[in-house]
């Protein structure tokens, strides 16, 4: 395998890093559609769960620490934050290259979920 044949396979993996992880903020960002959960709540359902769970008999007792363990991720995953401005950059810097080479068309890319404007400026267009 000459040296330029793994330049471009470790550019062509890095495109497709810097695209899966935009298309994965994305996805994180994404609105969630029902009622909300807000931390608070989950945090009082988590007391809940603390007062009675001494009081349960063996299957809900394993029901309501799994139900503690879910809350407690949800939690996490509610008060973290996607910084999407790196990873947009990373996307812009590579969509055109990979689109091309994986013959992914706008259309494609909007049914994604990918804003028009951040494929205007990585250099997809509709045609």
């Amino acid at each position: 395998m000459s040296d330029d044949h793994k330049a471009a396979l470790a550019e062509g993996r890095a495109q497709g890093r810097a695209v899966r992880a935009y298309l994965e903020g994305l996805e994180a960002s994404k609105p969630r559609r029902g009622r909300k959960r807000t931390p608070e709540g989950m945090r009082a359902r988590i007391e809940m769960i603390d007062a009675s769970i001494d009081d349960a008999d063996a299957m809900s007792r394993l029901h309501l620490v799994q139900e503690r363990l879910d809350l407690i991720a949800a939690i996490e995953a509610a008060e973290a934050t996607v910084d999407m401005k790196p990873l947009e950059d990373g996307f812009i810097a590579a969509a055109a290259q990979y689109s091309g080479r994986k013959s992914i068309s706008y259309a494609a890319w909007r049914e994604v979920g990918v804003p028009a404007d951040v494929l205007q400026r990585a250099g997809i267009s509709r045609s």
